[in-house]
């Protein structure tokens, strides 16, 4: 039967559509570090944030994103060149990875811990994609959440929707490790086993990156194209024969339909 014994999945992009939160986060976070003159963001920021979303790849990032935007880098620069914009904004702004990076978790903690409920609120999950979960558990496939995002915000949002993964099962920002890392280990873990590991994803450069490690050449990749990825990331991938690009109605059938 084609159906694999691991699915790993990315959270957000692929399980969750967290933007509405991310640009909240981000612009608080924003406040914190950067200390404008006024609390209130401009008017068409946020619409302005939501495409650029896949350029962020760990979530300090959102943050350089809106400096980017305030301080007048074009919107098609940050799309098309945001790893060398990276540095330079860190350079201009005068501040470090590590200072935006406990802004955002520390926005997050405060947010989950004096209003849970308005946090959860900003998150939808795609439909189907937790039935689809359920399903797969049911069929004995073991479900694994791989993500940049911490585990325990991850946690939080799968248990508001009656969803309850064991703690080893959520591997998140706090294992500080890349994803085909992580993916190695769960292929060593389960050597004697022959697993079928298929990893979900909505990055093109995690899939390909993963699509370079030698060890790894039996994993199945999927882009999520309902993710946040763009128009030329879904072209890129139609053309590479390791990916297999998966859509949200494919994702909630059967597996074999997947390939």
């Amino acid at each position: 039967m084609t159906a694999p014994t691991i699915l790993a999945l990315d959270f957000d992009g692929v399980v969750c559509d967290g933007l509405l939160e991310y640009f909240q986060t981000a612009w608080r976070a924003y406040l914190e570090v950067f200390q404008p003159d006024s609390p209130d963001y401009p008017e068409g920021l946020a619409e302005r944030f939501y495409p650029l979303r896949p350029v962020v790849e760990t979530g300090w990032e959102m943050p350089l994103v809106l400096y980017g935007l305030l301080t007048g880098v074009a919107d098609g620069e940050i799309l098309a060149h945001w790893p060398t914009w990276v540095p330079q904004l860190l350079d201009q702004a005068g501040v470090e990875s590590k200072t935006l990076a406990e802004a955002v978790d520390g926005v997050r903690d405060r947010w989950i811990s004096q209003d849970l409920d308005s946090w959860l609120a900003l998150h939808r999950f795609y439909p189907g994609v937790l039935d689809r979960i359920q399903q797969a558990l049911a069929q004995g496939v073991e479900p694994i959440i791989i993500s940049t995002k911490e585990g325990r915000f991850i946690q939080q949002l799968l248990a508001q929707q009656g969803l309850t993964l064991a703690a080893d099962r959520i591997l998140g920002k706090e294992i500080k490790q890349p994803k085909y890392a992580t993916l190695q280990q769960l292929q060593e873990l389960h050597a004697g086993q022959s697993p079928r590991l298929w990893f979900v994803e909505d990055r093109l450069k995690a899939l390909q990156t993963v699509e370079r490690q030698p060890d790894l050449a039996d994993v199945q990749l999927f882009l999520a194209d309902w993710g946040y990825n763009t128009v030329a990331d879904r072209a890129i991938a139609a053309q590479d024969s390791r990916i297999h690009s998966l859509s949200l109605e494919q994702f909630a059938g059967p597996f074999e339909h997947w390939l």
